[in-house]
């Protein structure tokens, strides 16, 4: 089964931007549609983004325009580009094999902070 393990996150201003990572142990990456979910403390998991095998992307409505969700088959890694953050993108993030099975074991995420 695939393991995949985020990083990337950060401190950042409002208007500025972060590029998070998801790295794919055990498995070829490419071969799964991915995707990134948030979840603030005390709230519901959100989805962000989804990149298919095949290269198609989609997002949510609070993130489009802003965030692209992009793919390295060569590095067996998933990007999430996140520009134009604003204090409410502040979260934990993490990335999934997409749509997340019943059993799938999330990982410690990554934290992304954005200051006013």
């Amino acid at each position: 089964q695939v393991q995949l393990v985020e990083s990337g996150g950060g401190l950042v201003q409002a208007g500025g931007s972060l590029r998070l990572s998801c790295a794919a142990s055990g498995r070829t990456l490419s071969d799964y549609t991915v995707g990134w979910f948030r979840q603030a403390p005390g709230k519901v998991r959100e989805f962000v983004a989804a990149i298919w095998s095949g290269g198609m992307t989609y997002y949510a409505n609070s993130v489009k325009g802003r965030f692209t969700i992009s793919r390295d088959n060569a590095k067996n890694t998933v990007y999430l580009q996140m520009n134009s953050l604003k204090v409410e993108d502040t979260t934990v993030y993490y990335c999934v094999k997409h749509p997340p099975p019943a059993n799938w074991a999330w990982g410690q995420g990554t934290q992304v902070t954005v200051s006013s």
